[in-house]
């Protein structure tokens, strides 16, 4: 389908890749994708996804190398209303470059089942700055309009549009405290002086906890970094020949938490329900996704606002086993916990025989508004089994995945 300027069109699939395609490469172009609310407004940089942030905290809108953005409808935020998709030309002003130098300029639509829509770009003049198009909601339904609209001014005036504060090519000194953090869209490389003498040597790049070991994650400045816990696991080893019908059914290890609010709020997140959180909103914590399989090289991930901490009172990350029998050493489950500062904390489930589903892996407490991460390991035969154990106090039903 080939849309005409101002033309909308529904989206009935949840996976896009929507990429601006053009026959020369004589210009520098980039993309980016802006999530705003109903006041066309960002609710913070978080939702500017570009070069120098490649990935929405809640895992909806990729920003890929080719210059192509990658958004998964299932599971935009609930105060996105809608995601402008740009282009622009970068350093233009000092190239004297506008996109009135572009011929035969497309942005292309593709869906899981191949191209969507095509939507010709033309009849620019001195633009340094393009609205390609917009994803956006409509009476619970998505759709997508092409708007082709052109802006002087480049990706800084985009930004100061959409919501988003830019430093200039050349700042002046900043203000001791600053009310906010700036986005800086200079690609130039900062250079770090090295360390000298006198400075304390860095902190150890990984550490690995034993059982009932507690470590503090650091905090710098007035906000905790993004916490992020990932499982990463491995399907048992197939056995061949007739006993392998019996044997080789594999497993569905699925990371979940449970979670309490300093506000008595508490619930749990995890893929079984459809349970996957929020980033920005309470309880602040987000599961990125769900592997069925082990083969996933990223695993699973649990993502922690550390924005919030002072309003998260504790985190219990758990692991359960979907389907399958319980076979957790040819599992071989590995939990990290990443967070900007502090070493990489890597949690071993080191502990076999168990034929329980269920295995608390570690427990995050709210101290002085960090968190300190305990090794936990242990089992338990179902969830509320293990919610009782730490008197967490949710009701449990039994629940299906899909």
């Amino acid at each position: 389908m080939e849309l005409g300027k101002g033309q909308k069109i529904p989206l009935v699939e949840n996976f896009l890749t929507i990429k601006f395609q053009r026959p020369d490469s004589a210009l520098e172009i980039d993309t980016a994708a802006f999530l705003t609310d109903n006041r066309g407004k960002v609710a913070g940089d978080e939702d500017f996804v570009f070069y120098g942030n490649a990935r929405h905290n809640s895992g909806a809108v990729t920003h890929n190398d080719d210059d192509s953005i990658d958004i998964d409808l299932s599971r935009i935020p609930r105060h996105v209303e809608r995601i402008s998709l740009t282009a622009t030309i970068y350093d233009a002003d000092k190239r004297r470059q506008n996109f009135s130098m572009i011929r035969g300029a497309r942005l292309k639509i593709y869906g899981t089942r191949g191209e969507i829509a095509t939507f010709p770009l033309e009849n620019f003049t001195v633009e340094t700055a393009i609205v390609l198009g917009e994803v956006y909601r409509y009476k619970g339904a998505w759709k997508f309009n092409a708007t082709g609209a052109g802006f002087s001014g480049g990706l800084a005036a985009l930004c100061n549009d959409f919501g988003i504060e830019v430093k200039d090519a050349q700042p002046p000194p900043p203000p001791p405290e600053p009310e906010r953090p700036k986005i800086n869209t200079r690609r130039e490389k900062i250079k770090i002086p090295p360390p000298t003498a006198r400075e304390e040597p860095p902190p150890p790049k990984k550490v690995e906890l034993r059982k009932g070991q507690k470590i503090s994650l650091v905090k710098k400045g007035s906000a905790l970094g993004e916490i992020v816990i990932n499982l990463n696991w491995s399907q048992p080893e197939r056995k061949s020949g007739f006993f392998g019908i019996f044997t080789n059914r594999g497993i569905d290890l699925d990371l979940a938490c449970l979670f309490e609010l300093k506000d008595g709020k508490i619930g749990a997140i995890q893929a079984l329900g459809n349970h996957f959180g929020e980033l920005n909103y309470p309880p602040y914590i987000a599961l990125d996704g769900d592997d069925r399989t082990g083969a996933v090289a990223e695993g699973e991930t649990i993502r922690v606002n550390g924005k919030f901490a002072d309003k998260i009172k504790r985190i219990l990350i758990y692991t359960f086993i979907y389907q399958g029998a319980a076979n957790w050493e040819e599992a071989k489950g590995v939990v990290t916990v990443k967070c900007p500062g502090s070493p990489e904390l890597i949690v071993r489930m080191d502990e076999y025989g168990s034929k329980k589903h269920t295995c608390a892996i570690a427990l995050l407490e709210n101290v002085g508004g960090t968190f300190s991460v305990e090794k936990i390991i242990e089992f338990f035969d179902d969830s509320e089994q293990m919610d009782r154990a730490f008197d967490w106090g949710l009701r449990w039903t039994i629940g299906r995945k899909d």
